[in-house]
């Protein structure tokens, strides 16, 4: 298995064995988090309709779309985010990072699906609100959609994006700060928007400290951790925690042949309690792979054998079942479709 392989299949169980909880990466706060149950995919521009002004129309517009029964393909193996539904003591809509969400998870299926179609599978999950959560919901969504679309043309006019002058940066920061609250009430914006600004705010700054030439390496790293101890606390240990993780993962390949300085690394660096966990997990990985590259071997001689259709699915489904349990079964599929 390769170095990649490995790690995506077991990069999130060695965060666990050491207790690392987070999303945001040492050295780039834009990769976003990946939840068992839902994806949380990269935002997507919304494109109009030809015969439509603006995406909010499909919202307001009477819903004559009906919902397949299965869900886009990209969608397939997840879950509905939750938490989204938040009410007042009043039953009005409180707009929350999870109602974001929500929309988000569906329009990351652009392209598969029209985009009156997701904003019909937008409109079945709101029915679950009552009344006049409902309608906000609906009126959010509206407004979100228009906003993606001011957004995309805004970012358009933009034309080249790379080397910018934090300067120039700031601005257009301040441009799509400026946008959202255009089309979002505050709160909304806030809520859907609070996260993001501050880690712009916080890379904004990164780029600033790289740039300065005035500054010593040892000022630089005092300017660097200033900044980061502006991120709210669960951001600022989630930079150490995925520190730690690289950490670890240059020390296990630095002490591969030497498994007892490699275990004193760990005890040292995260305790004994969870260095027992890394060592079991180290276990783990080392039995993964042995039944992958056999897998492996017997789906090479599988695909050459002459079967297809139905008869390849079947005996490419017996085979998953003889190396691996259900639960690893779902993630040798993910594996097989990237390689």
């Amino acid at each position: 298995m390769s170095v990649p392989t490995r790690l995506l299949v077991f990069a999130p169980l060695i965060i666990a064995a050491v207790g690392a909880v987070g999303w945001l990466t040492a050295d780039s706060v834009d990769e976003k988090r990946t939840t068992v149950t839902a994806a949380a995919p990269t935002p997507v521009p919304v494109q109009p309709q030809a015969d439509i002004e603006a995406p909010s129309q499909l919202v307001r517009a009477p819903d004559n779309h009906p919902v397949p029964e299965h869900p886009p393909s990209s969608l397939v193996g997840t879950s509905v985010p939750t938490g989204w539904a938040q009410l007042d003591s009043t039953g009005a809509l409180i707009p929350t990072p999870a109602l974001r969400q929500l929309f988000e998870y569906y329009l990351s299926a652009l392209g598969e699906e029209s985009l009156p179609q997701l904003v019909a599978r937008i409109r079945q999950t709101l029915a679950t609100l009552p009344e006049p959560a409902q309608t906000q919901a609906l009126a959010t969504l509206g407004a979100y959609l228009d906003y993606k679309l001011a957004v995309s043309d805004l970012e358009a006019g933009y034309g080249v994006t790379e080397a910018l002058e934090p300067e120039e940066l700031q601005r257009r920061m301040a441009e799509i700060q400026a946008l959202r609250r255009t089309w979002l009430d505050s709160a909304t914006a806030e809520a859907f928007f609070a996260e993001d600004e501050v880690i712009d705010r916080f890379q904004l700054e990164k780029l600033r400290i790289a740039r300065a030439d005035d500054l010593t390496e040892t000022e630089r790293q005092q300017a660097l951790d200033r900044a980061e101890s502006a991120l709210p606390e669960p951001l600022r240990q989630a930079r150490q925690d995925t520190r730690r993780f690289a950490e670890y993962e240059r020390a296990r390949q630095d002490l591969a042949n030497d498994p007892q300085a490699l275990n004193a690394w760990r005890q040292q660096a995260f305790g004994a309690e969870a260095a027992q966990r890394l060592d079991a997990l180290a276990q783990e990985q080392e039995d993964w792979d042995r039944r992958w590259q056999a897998y492996s071997r017997e789906r090479q001689a599988l695909l050459g054998g002459g079967l297809v259709g139905p008869e390849l699915a079947a005996a490419m489904a017996s085979l998953r079942g003889r190396h691996f349990d259900e639960r690893e079964q779902v993630r040798v599929q993910a594996l097989d479709s990237i390689r």
